[in-house]
């Protein structure tokens, strides 16, 4: 269910036509930003996502360095002065995974419908704030190195071509276009070798828009962006108190979920008896996925880490498909694009297995400390059906982060305007740890009021559960409740049946549509 909704989001960006073959664009405004970083972009017409001609939207790139050009898109806010809202940042996970998963899917202005066109989101997190959508690293999404002919084969490896035409040995894949050299060494190689270009692309782009950059910024993320927002905030720290000469300080609450192992609170169990054992030893036998990563945490060698990222990725995580198709040469006209959307960038995911960056903590749970200690808002959400980033693994992190105040803190119900009960918060002072009900990997997908709701509390200062108290750093409040969220779904909501190729999810029902 979920799968063919992120196939048919992921085609929004997709024609078929012959092969596209995308041009370098040559009708974008150049500005340097702040700390010498080239922006190029251009104005968004109305149509493309955004519905309302009111609402400006620019998308372009950050030329961070000679062959990294990172791509953003940005949305003013659809309620007040877009000069005086704050500025949310957003970035999807992976690592690799685009952005305009979270702009299409989730949580930006427009969604996409069975038959390819854009309709209106009115849960948008542009209702409650400015929304810039960042590619990351580069050949994520429409971020690209070195932008070469090539094909995707069956396997999704990028082939390069001698020439900007499709062969006929590569036509059967039906994949020719433009993409970025699939060259592992121009791309970082792990999470925190990854946070110096983020850094320069929000000083690129608030140097060329210094008039979005009044109202506070936000950032926010998810799945992998577990391991990306403690890391890369925390080398926003280090660059402020360092006072990089030609850059600006950047302010900042966060709102992440972590990429933990799997898990559920369904009664349901997906596979039978001798998987499931085989899967258990996969992960907690001798020598298997749970010592490797402890060896990995001991030591941090890179060979010892890559080999227990891969282990872990292949004998337990259940991984999901990717979809990568031709984009509409239109689309890409419009928004400046240069090179064929990778929803998921095989480069990005080798060069970080390479070190193995999904098995290490790179530092996490102190960088979320050090937030904390800073005075910066921190709120962890999570969906209950979600296997991949599950809350059960969540409390954990959420008890080694061991907030101020939060041991004495209690589950309580999350209230919001429809009156229904969407899950749980446990709050102290400005940290945060959410369950989600009936949601699935992509939360602002499964339950949008509920996450439009929390997340416009969360950059307002309110307590997540209402929205009535105003919070602040060592300012005594936490929410009064149970230690434990023991509400259990069961497994009523489960649909066991296949469906038709064209089903579709009714967030509302929390299942298809009949």
């Amino acid at each position: 269910m979920s799968l063919y909704l992120k196939i048919v989001a992921a085609a929004a960006l997709v024609h078929q036509t012959a092969a596209q073959f995308v041009p370098a664009p040559t009708d974008l405004i150049k500005k340097q930003g702040h700390a010498g970083i080239d922006v190029r972009y251009k104005e968004v017409p109305a149509g493309i996502c955004e519905q309302d001609p009111n609402v400006k939207s620019y998308s372009g790139y950050a030329d961070v360095s000679e062959n990294e050009h990172i791509f953003w898109w940005f949305f003013e806010t659809r309620n007040g002065d877009p000069q005086e809202a704050p500025l949310t940042i957003w970035i999807n996970g992976g690592p690799g995974s685009s952005s305009m998963i979270g702009l299409f899917q989730e949580l930006g202005p427009c969604g996409v419908d069975l038959d390819g066109k854009v309709y209106n989101n009115p849960y948008s997190w542009s209702n409650a704030s400015n929304m810039l959508f960042i590619d990351q690293p580069a050949t994520t999404g429409f971020s690209y190195t070195i932008p070469i002919p090539a094909y995707a084969d069956a396997d999704g490896r990028i082939v390069q071509l001698p020439n900007n035409t499709c062969p006929d040995y590569a036509q059967q894949y039906d994949s020719c276009g433009t993409y970025s050299k699939p060259d592992i060494s121009l791309v970082p190689n792990s999470t925190t070798g990854a946070a110096p270009n983020m850094w320069k692309t929000l000083q690129g782009f608030l140097g060329a828009f210094p008039q979005y950059a009044k109202g506070g910024l936000n950032f926010a993320t998810e799945s992998y962006g577990g391991h990306y927002g403690p890391v890369f905030n925390a080398y926003f720290l280090d660059q402020n108190e360092k006072k990089v000469n030609g850059s600006i300080p950047i302010k900042y609450q966060a709102y992440y979920n972590f990429s933990v192992f799997p898990g559920n609170t369904y009664d349901y169990i997906p596979y039978n008896d001798s998987v499931k054992a085989e899967w258990y030893n996969n992960l907690y036998g001798k020598g298997n996925c749970v010592d490797q990563t402890l060896e990995c945490y001991a030591t941090g060698r890179s060979d010892i880490c890559s080999t227990a990222d891969s282990f872990c990725a292949n004998k337990v995580e259940n991984l999901y498909d990717i979809y990568s198709g031709r984009d509409d040469p239109k689309v890409l006209s419009a928004i400046g694009a240069y090179q064929n959307f990778s929803e998921s960038s095989g480069t990005v995911g080798n060069s970080f297995s390479s070190t193995g960056d999904d098995d290490r903590t790179s530092g996490t749970i102190g960088d979320v400390k050090r937030l904390l200690e800073a005075g910066i808002q921190v709120t962890m959400y999570f969906g209950d059906a979600d296997y991949n980033c599950n809350w059960l693994g969540g409390q954990v992190v959420a008890d080694e982060i061991d907030a101020p105040g939060y041991k004495k803190a209690g589950f309580v119900n999350l209230t919001t305007s429809d009156g229904v009960v969407h899950g749980q918060v446990r709050q102290s002072d400005l940290y945060t740890f959410v369950r989600i009900y009936e949601s699935g990997h992509e939360v602002p997908f499964y339950q949008p009021l509920a996450a439009l709701e929390f997340f416009t509390r969360a950059i307002s200062r309110k307590d997540i559960a209402t929205g009535k108290k105003t919070t602040s750093h060592h300012g005594g409040y936490r929410t009064v409740g149970p230690p434990t969220s023991d509400y259990r779904e069961g497994n009523s909501t489960i649909v066991f049946k296949v469906l038709n190729s064209t089903a579709t999810y009714n967030t509302t029902l929390n299942g298809p549509n009949p």
